[in-house]
């Protein structure tokens, strides 16, 4: 006999992705986690990697600046918070937070970089 706890275990693993709602408010505080992350990272390396995850909590994996070399933070909360939203004015801003990000990720300067992770966490803030 399943319990409760057994049986709702079961019938999730049945049902689609899909059917799970996305958790858009969770997405955005974690791209911005990753942000602040990026923002006090002690080399260049760290402060790009924490802005790929940034970059892949909002657009999702099927997002076309999407990296699948770097981990999703968000994997299983939604499908990127741009493609989770309906409100225009929030995915302009998500957007907006995605370009500033990747000005970031290509910068070579580790100052200009943690810069554009501060201004990305602002943005996000701006975007809950």
């Amino acid at each position: 006999m399943l319990t409760k706890v057994a049986f709702v275990s079961a019938l999730a693993l049945m049902l689609p992705a899909a059917a799970f709602a996305a958790d858009l408010s969770g997405e955005i505080v974690t791209a911005g986690t990753h942000a602040q992350l990026a923002a006090n990272a002690g080399d260049l390396g760290m402060v790009h990697m924490h802005l790929h995850h940034t970059v892949n909590c909002l657009v999702g994996p099927k997002g076309a600046d999407f990296d699948p070399t770097n981990i999703n933070p968000c994997a299983g909360s939604g499908n990127g918070a741009i493609v989770d939203s309906t409100d225009t004015a929030q995915i302009q801003k998500l957007n907006a937070a995605v370009a500033t990000a990747e000005a970031g990720i290509v910068s070579p300067d580790v100052a200009t970089a943690k810069m554009d992770a501060t201004s990305v966490y602002s943005q996000l803030q701006a975007a809950k």
